[in-house]
């Protein structure tokens, strides 16, 4: 997930490029920023297990393709050893251990919330006791409720729903409960010369291509996405986040802008297929705190559309590229799984 920095003394040009080029405004802080860029993977399921599209998304689409492996399994990187960012060693959990029903009067977790979250930035929450969260609800503009469904409360503070990680607390996570975030995955038809779709000479397909970034920290190739912001609808952070770190919209020129502005929006306005949504097996979570997304691909079918605008990395991307679609193509393992369910559903090459 990439995410943009804002700084105090850029909040006011921020709010003005972002007002000329269509999109909403939000605040967000390096502290968690920083923390989202290379440490994350998603747990994949079918698609008989995810919740129904929300009125924000109502122009997507699911399909029967089914490649994703079950949920069953425990969360595997919310266990990790170490926790990111920290020196914090998490309790030993053992797959038999992880859910909730089984008993462990042994279970000792470390208490660990980052000094960023600490303190009080605008996305993050207060510590429990301070405020009175309404879990599992739409509480104000912070959405608690979760994908997979409805959470437990444990002496007032939400327990993780798929079970143990090791650590209590926040960690580097700002919300209490599910934190949700959204990755847009933007593809178009590879053509040679003529315009003609390429086929792969192996498979026989034709050849997918993806909007892809290079992380400046880790270097290595993910789809770009984002924290969906207090208030803000899914459908909107899938464009802005595209917006920002795939074309790095707020360094354009205002008529740049509102070139971009019309067929990005013209693109995310038209059906989507969902790929994903639910919860994210990330390092970051804890007993108290944990990620989740809708992963959505937009297909420019025309290539007409989002495939004729210059990619230009965002703050937080060193690159950015349209890349082939192939299993070979080395990216975090659950985005290639997203990958081969896009490939799949679009009958491409994989």
């Amino acid at each position: 997930m990439v995410h943009f920095l804002l700084r105090p003394n850029l909040i006011g040009r921020i709010r003005l490029a972002l007002t000329l080029f269509g999109l909403p405004f939000t605040v967000c802080s390096p502290g968690l920023k920083s923390t989202l860029s290379c440490s994350y993977s998603y747990p994949l399921r079918t698609s008989q297990t995810i919740r129904p599209i929300t009125s924000s998304l109502s122009n997507l689409y699911m399909t029967s393709v089914k490649t994703m492996p079950s949920s069953a399994a425990p969360h595997m990187k919310s266990r990790s050893a170490q926790y990111p960012g920290s020196k914090v060693k998490r309790f030993v959990v053992p797959d038999d251990k992880v859910d909730w029903s089984q008993s462990w009067p042994q279970y000792n977790p470390v208490s660990h919330t980052d000094p960023s979250v600490l303190k009080k930035p605008v996305w993050a929450d207060p510590d429990v006791g301070s405020f009175s969260p309404q879990f599992n609800k739409v509480d104000g503009g912070v959405d608690r409720t979760s994908f997979e469904g409805s959470y437990k409360i444990e002496k007032g503070k939400p327990l993780n729903l798929r079970g143990r990680t090791g650590v209590t607390g926040r960690g580097l996570l700002g919300r209490w409960g599910p934190n949700h975030a959204a990755d847009p995955i933007v593809t178009r038809w590879k053509v040679d010369a003529k315009g003609a779709k390429v086929i792969h000479p192996v498979s026989k397909r034709p050849i997918l291509q993806f909007v892809s970034i290079k992380r400046k920290d880790c270097g290595e190739w993910a789809i770009p996405g984002g924290m969906v912001d207090a208030g803000e609808q899914v459908s909107l952070t899938l464009q802005r986040e595209f917006s920002e770190e795939a074309l790095n919209s707020l360094s354009l020129q205002p008529a740049e802008r509102a070139k971009i502005h019309d067929r990005i929006t013209k693109l995310f306005k038209s059906p989507g297929f969902q790929v994903y949504k639910g919860y994210v097996d990330d390092p970051r979570n804890t007993d108290n705190a944990w990620m989740e997304t809708v992963a959505v691909n937009f297909h420019d079918e025309s290539g007409n559309s989002v495939s004729e605008l210059p990619l230009q990395a965002g703050d937080d991307a060193g690159q950015v590229k349209w890349v082939d679609v192939d299993s070979s193509f080395p990216l975090y393992a659950s985005h290639s799984r997203f990958l081969e369910l896009v490939a799949k559903e679009r009958k491409a090459h994989w």
